[in-house]
């Protein structure tokens, strides 16, 4: 096991380590399903913790991305960014093993206060870790496999993120019905469980080799403000933070909207989220295809506007008067929001790795992660603020027809947050279109190439059967004919 960064990187060394790059990304993502989201909200939620404190989890991760700026001094200093990606994420696991551990040593001690203490350290030294990471697979991805590999690598994740998710949610459900007073363990236990998947993605990233690094010698500050003085990157900066912006003003209301307003069951919304998430599994490696075959911009131009239309369109599923027709349009929704948001994600992280110079790639992927974290973090409360004001507000158009009114347009509440935020993604896609990135091709381009692949897919899939129903009466026809002419004893025409 080599810590030191290699001068040349065979093929075979080369695809044995995306190998472990990929087993790394199943581990964490397993890591991150025991210990966060849904699961960690539930188990704050039972240790008593108030909604100030909800709030306070929620923006660890957000609120910790400014220690990135210590990982840019760590690779500068010593100039090897597998031995501290191994070794700050190793240290990010701990906290999560103490989380599990504690209550079974000393009953009693794991209260809300030690969860966030706990969780606020292991998200600064994942931070640290994940801006080495990012630098380090920059040089180690060949940039004509980017899209591709990271496509793959998120569908695994994905896939096993949803099979886990369900698996997990059944287990504390059958607790809580038959052992209620053991819940707090089973949390607990889904955080040891979670801290040892974590240190088995550790040991595979030592197994990874790495590319030596060019030396950066400026000052952290310097360089960090180099990155901003860079015209094509400050522009996708704009977009991206612009376009967090919008996004997390809308987004986060959408499961408050479905069960208020809407009025639908824990369930249904839960399954609406794993629809999508099966969506976007489905769409990723299409979208990773054509990021190294076309551009990563190109694909934000396909897919942004689908994304717009379903947070609009948010606006208007509780219109309708009866439930199934809402919950059929949230079904499509869904659908289009997976599979836009796969290749919306993919393509903006894949960009920020391309528009990066490779010798400073993690100051320009940090700065870029730091502003929209802000952006990302600021929003909801901004939205929070203005909740109350819209709760006041209420616009609707109806139209008689025949006898029967029909409702056109009904906003109140958060159907404005969903407007705004649509009407502010569209004004983002203004920005980027001042980013150049090499290769790009215009979007029109290759949506007539989808059409004529699908049209290629369906030809050779349903087509062959089809042509050969058409066309067996005429064969069979032929083949009369030629047994005629040979009975006859006639030459056929030439």
């Amino acid at each position: 096991m080599n810590l030191r960064p290699s001068e040349k990187i065979s093929v075979t060394e080369l695809n044995r380590g995306l190998n472990y790059v990929i087993a790394d990304g199943l581990s964490a993502e397993a890591m991150v399903v025991f210990t966060s989201g849904t699961f960690l909200t539930a188990m704050a939620i039972h240790m008593g913790a108030t909604n100030f404190q909800l709030g306070l989890l929620a923006a660890l991760p957000t609120f910790t991305t400014i220690f990135q700026l210590a990982s840019i001094w760590l690779v500068q200093r010593w100039n090897n960014r597998k031995a501290i990606t191994s070794l700050f994420n190793l240290l990010a696991r701990f906290p999560l093993i103490a989380i599990g551990v504690m209550p079974l040593m000393f009953r009693g001690t794991t209260t809300i206060q030690v969860l966030l203490v706990l969780l606020f350290f292991q998200h600064i030294f994942g931070d640290i870790a994940g801006a080495s990471w990012n630098s380090w697979m920059k040089d180690l991805i060949p940039g004509e496999r980017l899209g591709a590999f990271f496509s793959k690598r998120s569908r695994m994740a994905q896939t096993l993120n949803v099979t886990l998710s369900l698996a997990t949610a059944m287990g504390i459900d059958y607790v809580k019905a038959h052992y209620p007073a053991h819940e707090i363990t089973a949390y607990t236990t889904l955080f040891l469980a979670g801290g040892a998947l974590g240190m088995i993605s550790v040991f595979l990233l030592l197994r990874t080799p790495e590319p030596k690094p060019t030396p950066m010698d400026d000052k952290v500050l310097k360089l960090f403000g180099r990155s901003l003085k860079d015209n094509n990157f400050r522009n996708l900066l704009a977009f991206n933070s612009l376009w967090a912006f919008a996004l997390n003003l809308a987004t986060p209301f959408f499961a408050v909207f479905m069960l208020k307003t809407i009025g639908l069951p824990l369930s249904y919304v839960i399954g609406l989220g794993i629809l999508s998430q099966l969506s976007s599994i489905a769409f990723i490696k299409l979208w990773g295809a054509y990021s190294d075959r076309f551009s990563n911009k190109t694909i934000i131009n396909i897919c942004a506007p689908l994304y717009i239309t379903c947070i609009v369109a948010f606006a208007f599923t509780a219109m309708p008067a009866s439930k199934l027709t809402a919950i059929i349009l949230l079904g499509c929704i869904h659908v289009v929001t997976g599979l836009s948001t796969a290749g919306i994600n993919l393509a903006l992280s894949n960009i920020g790795m391309k528009l990066a110079p490779k010798n400073e790639a993690i100051v320009y992927i940090s700065a870029k992660n730091m502003f929209v974290a802000f952006f990302s973090t600021i929003a909801p409360m901004v939205g929070g603020l203005l909740a109350d004001f819209f709760a006041g507000h209420h616009i609707s158009y109806q139209i008689s027809f025949a006898g029967t009114t029909y409702t056109i347009i009904d906003l109140q509440g958060w159907n404005y947050f969903f407007i705004i935020g649509g009407t502010l993604a569209f004004a983002s896609l203004q920005l980027l279109s001042k980013v150049k990135e090499v290769g790009e091709i215009k979007s029109k381009k290759v949506k007539m190439h989808m059409r004529a692949a699908l049209r290629n897919k369906l030809r050779s899939n349903i087509g062959r059967e089809f042509t050969d129903n058409l066309y067996a009466p005429s064969i069979a026809v032929r083949k009369n004919v030629s047994r005629l002419i040979k009975k006859t004893q006639l030459s056929p025409p030439k």
